[in-house]
């Protein structure tokens, strides 16, 4: 269905008609000029990221259901990065005339699948045309005490900097879909010099059921993913961490600086690093990497703790703990210990497998390059 059949209000009314808001501090939701929110006890926690289509995803091996997740997915992550708890989230869009109303509703699918997982509910947002493809817009909100809270500037000499998950599978997922990206259209490219040769000799009327069954081939091309899996779900479907943030709650622990992971860990690490006044010692052999991570990094000739450090969208948790507690991080699953803070004076290192230092610089994701 073309969306003008509905207009904006239409559009908006399919798309959010059947949501039910389950948080206590949404009193208003969808349906008015304003949500209304009611936090008379915590801190609230704002995060409002935009993805642009061209510049943070594309449509070419991403569909709308995944996008709709992913774009859900990495504002809660913000959340989650403060120490709080997601509660609701406004959603605004800006859409082409190639968009269909199913298309939205895809979209919505898996956005309304990431907020269910978390119990976040959709308060609003705004639609409206655009001229140069796809725009999202999407604001978290969240609540927490003022003392739970954790910033980026409250590491101390010693602290122990920590890692959920594992780093550089997202990037390299990346690297595949765009190589796989290269050989479809090479081959689209290959036919159509094939076809343009054969109208110029006139032999195109020969071979035009070749041609056509040529098109088809390529109108279904399936890459073949196997084995690598896992790569291509970090990419197209991450996770923002709230079980870690759980199960630091139930161990009593509370980080003194946390970030989340989405320009890479570098860039993280450093941003961590001077809004406290500190330095740090990260070692090589404890960054956490994935064996399909490493299989394909061999395979693109790249190096692996590279990818590790400056990949980006890994959406794990980058924290700092007390020294004190190594043995509580140290019984947590799926958290990792690569490092320590140190005293400004001593920089931001990297010790490699064979204990040579190496300054730590930030090559993350730069959406303004």
């Amino acid at each position: 269905m073309d969306i003008s059949q509905l207009g904006e209000f239409g559009l908006i009314d399919r798309l959010t008609k059947d949501i039910k808001p389950c948080n206590k501090s949404t009193l208003k939701g969808v349906g008015d000029d304003c949500a209304v929110l009611s936090y008379p006890d915590k801190e609230v926690l704002v995060t409002t990221d935009m993805l642009m289509e061209g510049v943070h995803f594309d449509l070419t091996y991403i569909d709308l259901q995944h996008l709709g997740y992913k774009s859900a997915m990495v504002n809660i992550s913000d959340i989650f990065a403060m120490n709080g708890t997601p509660r609701q989230m406004t959603v605004s869009i800006a859409l082409s005339k190639r968009f269909t109303v199913e298309d939205m509703e895809r979209f919505y699918d898996g956005l309304r699948m990431a907020c269910n997982k978390w119990n976040i509910d959709i308060i609003g947002g705004d639609t409206t045309s655009s001229l140069t493809g796809l725009a999202i817009s999407i604001t978290c909100i969240g609540e927490a005490y003022k003392d739970d809270i954790v910033y980026r500037n409250g590491a101390r000499d010693t602290d122990l900097i920590c890692v959920s998950g594992d780093l550089g599978a997202s990037y390299m997922g990346l690297q595949l879909l765009e190589r796989e990206k290269t050989v479809y259209y090479q081959q689209i490219e290959e036919l159509n010099q094939k076809i343009k040769a054969a109208k110029a000799d006139g032999t195109y009327n020969q071979k035009a059921s070749w041609f056509k069954s040529q098109s088809e081939l390529l109108r279904d091309f399936q890459p073949d993913f196997a084995g690598k899996e896992y790569l291509l779900q970090r990419q197209l479907k991450p996770e923002a961490r709230g079980d870690i943030i759980n199960r630091l709650r139930e161990a009593n622990i509370h980080p003194t600086a946390m970030m989340d992971i989405s320009d890479g860990l570098s860039s993280e690490l450093l941003h961590i690093c001077r809004q406290s006044g500190t330095g740090c010692r990260i070692y090589e052999k404890n960054i956490p990497i994935d064996y399909q991570t490493a299989v394909m990094a061999e395979e693109f000739n790249m190096n692996v703790t590279t990818c590790a450090l400056n990949g980006g969208e890994d959406y794990e948790l980058l924290f700092t703990v007390p020294i004190g507690d190594h043995e509580k991080i140290e019984a947590l699953d799926d958290v990792k210990l690569i490092g320590h803070i140190t005293r400004p004076e001593l920089g931001c290192m990297l010790i490699s497998r064979d204990s040579q230092e190496f300054e730590i610089t930030a090559q993350g994701w730069n959406p303004l390059k």
